[in-house]
């Protein structure tokens, strides 16, 4: 068995920061278990409500109705935690600010206060929305069939045997996540994550 995969080290700095939190977070609930295909059309119905703005505020969006919101192929519990994330944004529960000066772990204690928003969105919020550089999103099912196939290992790795196998990329988890999606989507033609 391999101790350390070789990737490309620069994947990640190929991503582009966000430059709004309340935005990536929406569209990260917005796109949870559907496909992608479906995600861009409801995400370009829900932004034509609030027109002529890009992206709605905060305030925006606890001022529409459920009815227009599902009038955008929201479902009920997508509503819920959107709402509830636009609240959290108001009240400074979640504030974005903090960020730069939090670690990934307190990140992710701080976002998975919103319903809707677990540790699976809270990764993907720090690797594509922060660039944090250190994160492995072991509850991912890509990510444990890329440790598979990248490993030759013949069973599903467990979360404690992906933190051994990754232990020697240290500091560049992100970049090895991309390889082992790239990996997976070089097998199956491409997947949503």
């Amino acid at each position: 068995m391999k101790n350390k995969v070789l990737f490309d080290k620069t994947a990640l700095t190929q991503l582009e920061p966000t430059k709004n939190a309340f935005q990536s977070l929406v569209k990260s609930i917005i796109s949870q278990q559907i496909s992608t295909k479906a995600a861009s059309s409801i995400l370009k119905k829900f932004t034509v409500l609030f027109a002529p703005k890009k992206f709605p505020q905060p305030l925006d969006v606890l001022a529409k109705s459920d009815k227009e919101f599902r009038s955008a192929g929201l479902s009920r519990g997508k509503i819920v935690y959107i709402r509830d994330l636009a609240t959290k944004f108001i009240d400074k529960t979640i504030d974005p600010k903090k960020f730069s000066k939090m670690s990934d772990t307190e990140i992710i204690d701080h976002l998975v206060q919103v319903k809707g928003i677990g540790e699976w969105t809270a990764h993907m919020f720090l690797m594509f929305a922060l660039n944090r550089p250190d994160v492995l999103p072991t509850g991912d099912l890509a990510i444990r069939k890329g440790f598979m196939k990248a490993y030759g290992l013949r069973t599903m790795p467990t979360h404690a045997k992906m933190l051994a196998l990754a232990k020697s990329h240290a500091g560049e988890r992100t970049n090895l996540s991309l390889h082992l999606w790239g990996i997976m989507d070089g097998e199956n033609g491409g997947g949503d994550w």
